[in-house]
């Protein structure tokens, strides 16, 4: 073997094995200014001050049996800067940041397996539908960096809270001046007597501060917020410590007023609340509601909705409040274990910012008791849990800032391409601030082939059509639809692999958008529909494979 200080030729230099920055553009968390270098086959780790001089490092240590020296650079240099230039010099076959790796923190909660938001390991849900691992808010990874503060308030404007339920009683927010203070007073002067752990607007013109919920639904959410974590009961929430307000509104029927949503909103916004929780919509454009929200937004918040549950387009059909055009207003659809769009899910590429887990979520309920549902509501208190986190960690943060990185470190999914402007939540990446790498499971990201597949521009009733596609050689194939608009539910398109086995189906609106993915190299697909409306139909204009 070759010393360190011989030269290398031409066509040695033409063999380096340069691992690229692209590989470390989510930029994991790593030893500041420290890299893993491995030498070439032919070169030997010698001394100390030859290496340093050699590779215009400090040499922190060395790993002989490897070929591997571990250097120190300057913390301000650029990783890829230093991973290009180390890469350039002949001797070296491998540049790596020194990564930092943890355990994962996994809380004592017996019922945390039921999570499948917080940690899909592949396990059934509620409705013994199998998951794939990884689709998930990385909260395990998070959890290793933050588990949430007391300092922080979060609002729930729903239906109340359970604060005597077992998971949420040591995580309810207190009015300290109404709980030290004279029952039957209002002794912080805020109009409202004795609001201690929330208040109630159900009677807006009556407001009370029985605020305990009758429904279940807003302690669902509270749960997924702040469960108590690592104590040995039930579930655990994204923060294991918090303090959560209940903000009642909404009755034991589930509904309530612009009257109550008005008041409710102003309460959790002057009561202190930075994070605002709303798992709720319907009713028109409402100037004074978008007002309200807008208070919340000059006093610092962030205020997260629910994109609705309606399987419709934000984009063409706003639903309210989310798509308000507020800007700490964050928008959420709802995801399923397999990282596919929920069926009831509003979507909206332009108006609903990002997707979380939303389908057969395990939380706290009434009494003392836990049940499993669904909806972009249980979607949206995953990222309000997050908004949550992330203050603890950042106290400083703006509403605004709790927004766009939320935004900026999502991760994209395929099951949500084109329903979404961002993409996948992800706790890990928007504490560390970074971006999760693309999906390798997304057809976006696979080499094509053209294809020209298409229905009549409008199709016929009672249509029952079969087309095939094929890419010999290919392990997996999605056909892509640069238009798709078929009845919802009552037409569509089913996809058999070669063995006739259905793998899925594709139904309603889904421009810009990828087929389920088939396994080998060829796909069929059977269009069928109904004599009740014939819509404009499909036009796949690209295969992806792998």
């Amino acid at each position: 073997m070759r010393g360190l200080i011989g030269r290398a030729s031409k066509v040695a230099a033409l063999c380096l094995t340069l691992v690229a920055f692209n590989a470390f553009a989510g930029q994991p968390e790593a030893v500041p200014g420290e890299y893993i270098v491995k030498l070439k086959d032919n070169y030997a780790v010698s001394s100390v001050n030859v290496m340093r001089q050699e590779l215009g490092s400090f040499v922190k240590s060395t790993i002989p049996g490897q070929n591997i020296v571990v250097i120190k650079r300057p913390v301000f240099e650029l990783t890829d800067s230093v991973v290009k230039t180390l890469s350039q010099n002949p001797m070296v076959d491998i540049v790596e940041p020194n990564f930092i790796y943890r355990i994962n923190k996994v809380p004592n909660d017996p019922m945390f397996g039921q999570l499948w938001g917080m940690q899909n390991t592949g396990q059934k849900d509620s409705e013994a539908k199998v998951g794939v691992a990884g689709v998930d808010i990385g909260a395990t990874q998070a959890w290793d960096i933050e588990t949430g503060s007391k300092d922080v308030i979060v609002a729930v404007v729903d239906t109340g809270i359970n604060y005597n339920h077992p998971d949420l009683k040591d995580n309810v927010w207190t009015n300290t001046a109404e709980l030290n203070g004279k029952a039957g007073v209002d002794d912080d002067n805020n109009g409202i007597i004795d609001d201690i752990y929330g208040a109630s607007f159900v009677d807006a013109a009556k407001p009370t501060g029985n605020n305990l919920d009758d429904h279940g639904h807003g302690s669902h959410c509270s749960g997924t917020i702040g469960a108590r974590g690592d104590d040995g009961k039930g579930i655990v929430g994204v923060n294991w410590n918090v303090r959560i307000m209940g903000v009642k509104f909404l009755g034991a029927d589930g509904s309530g007023s612009l009257e109550g949503a008005l008041a409710a909103i102003d309460y959790a916004t002057k009561m202190g609340a930075k994070v605002i929780s709303n798992s709720w919509g319907g009713g028109g454009y409402s100037e004074t509601l978008k007002q309200a929200i807008q208070r919340s937004n000059d006093a610092g918040a962030i205020f997260v909705a629910a994109a609705g549950n309606e399987s419709n387009n934000n984009d063409t059909n706003p639903t309210y409040p989310a798509s308000y055009d507020v800007p700490n207003v964050l928008s959420v659809a709802a995801i399923d274990n397999r990282g596919q769009i929920a069926s009831f899910s509003n979507y909206g590429a332009k108006t609903v910012h990002v997707a979380a887990p939303g389908v057969n979520i395990y939380s706290s309920i009434t009494g003392s008791n836990y049940d499993s549902w669904s909806g972009t509501s249980m979607a949206t208190p995953h990222v309000s849990g997050m908004a949550a986190l992330l203050l603890a960690h950042e106290p400083n943060i703006t509403g605004l800032q709790i927004k766009e990185r939320i935004i900026a470190t999502s991760r994209p999914l395929a099951g949500i391409r084109g329903k979404v402007r961002a993409g996948f939540v992800n706790a890990y990446a928007m504490l560390t601030n970074t971006q999760p790498q693309p999906d390798p499971a997304d057809p976006a990201n696979w080499a094509t082939v053209d294809i020209n597949v298409q229905s009549a521009h409008p199709y016929a009733p009672k249509a029952n059509e079969t087309y095939e596609v094929r890419v010999p050689g290919a392990k997996q194939v999605s056909v892509y639809f640069q238009t798709f608009d078929t009845e919802r539910d009552y037409d569509k398109i089913s996809f058999y692999d070669s063995t006739g086995k259905l793998v899925g189906t594709m139904s309603g609106k889904n421009d810009d958008s990828f087929s389920p993915v088939v396994d080998g190299e060829y796909v069929k697909m059977v269009f069928t529909s109904d004599d009740s409306v014939q819509r404009n139909g499909f036009t796949a204009v690209k295969a992806a494979y792998r």
